[in-house]
């Protein structure tokens, strides 16, 4: 735990360090300007559309744990999600280094199997990519339809929509044709290695390796119900494209509040794909998302670099810092639970 905590500590430490640099290539008298003329009640509707998000992707997680016959109350769901959001905020690379304790939080609340929390959350992560690419898809389509010219950095937005929904629908195509294939590879490679893990803990007796092939095959399974249910896919895609809505909205008001009417498509390709940033080696992408986000902001709108710093420094202190107390504080909660039972 103390290893875990200093490497935390390290991870912010490097983040902040990142969005100095930032800040002072951005202009930080020029920026902590625009914060000042900042409208407090348009701010105030940044937090409120953040708490949208939160809810929406709650709602979503809310569908995906009923699919699997966990289900949990929708306010439990959408405070999971907030605990779930601190793990992944904390955490290098994003959702690959949150979705274990994630997972933990969720099996925790819906009162189920480990393997069935970590289906659970990868679905909800997988699910959100669809919506992500169609949205950024149909920003770039309109600016290329309006004949906008494109900088070196919408050409790269543009191609890293273009990968991710190839990798997306690649990795979905082969990994449902080949899921049983891929299932006994699984169940072979992570069962040697699991029981050398348990050999070496103190206090923990090695699982038989039938118990660990069960705990593989529950997560596959439960992978398939989610995949199997159209009702299941359709509800939690709603309620993750409503999540992206609020968060490109959270984002058109953070510039607002600088007195400043952006394109609403410029948000649509700004947010998914600057969010690709985290998975940055630092804490929930710090410093690598707010550079991105910035890059894209002047790109699709032509905003000065300190107007748009200042605008993402708004809208980042809703979605990430504030979302980390929310999130941290439900952890924290569900986390004593969990020690407790």
């Amino acid at each position: 735990m103390d290893g875990d905590r200093k490497t935390t500590v390290a991870g912010f430490a490097g983040a902040l360090v990142v969005l100095g640099l930032l800040f002072w290539v951005v202009g930080i008298d020029a920026l902590l300007g625009h914060l000042s003329r900042a409208r407090l009640p348009i701010v105030l509707a940044v937090v409120t559309m953040t708490f949208v998000w939160l809810s929406c992707w709650g709602m979503s997680l809310h569908t995906v744990l009923g699919a699997l016959d966990s289900p949990v109350p929708a306010h439990t769901a959408i405070l999971v999600f907030s605990s779930a959001v601190f793990s992944n905020a904390i955490t290098p690379f994003g959702q690959a280094g949150g979705e274990p304790v994630a997972a933990l939080l969720v099996s925790e609340a819906a009162d189920s199997e480990y393997e069935t929390g970590l289906a659970a959350i990868a679905s909800v992560d997988t699910l959100h990519f669809v919506p992500s690419i169609g949205l950024a898809t149909i920003g770039l389509g309109t600016f290329a339809v309006e004949s906008v010219n494109l900088d070196q950095n919408l050409y790269f937005a543009a191609a890293a929509v273009g990968l991710l929904a190839a990798a997306f629908l690649g990795a979905a195509l082969l990994g449902w044709r080949y899921r049983y294939e891929i299932e006994r590879v699984v169940v072979g490679l992570l069962t040697p290695v699991i029981r050398r893990v348990s050999f070496v803990l103190p206090r923990i007796e090695p699982p038989d390796s039938n118990v660990i092939e069960d705990r593989i095959e529950g997560f596959f399974t439960a992978i398939d119900r989610v995949a199997g249910s159209r009702r299941t896919l359709l509800v939690a895609s709603l309620y993750s494209t409503a999540g992206w809505l609020s968060l490109s909205t959270a984002l058109w008001l953070s510039l607002f509040s600088l007195g400043h009417v952006v394109p609403f498509v410029a948000t649509l390709v700004v947010v998914p794909v600057a969010s690709i940033a985290a998975i940055t080696p630092l804490p929930g992408g710090l410093g690598g998302i707010e550079a991105a986000f910035i890059a894209l902001v002047v790109s699709t709108t032509g905003l000065s670099a300190s107007v748009a710093g200042a605008g993402v420094v708004i809208y980042r202190l809703s979605t990430y810092w504030l979302t980390l107390l929310i999130g941290g504080s439900t952890a924290a909660i569900l986390g004593e639970r969990y020690r407790s039972s």
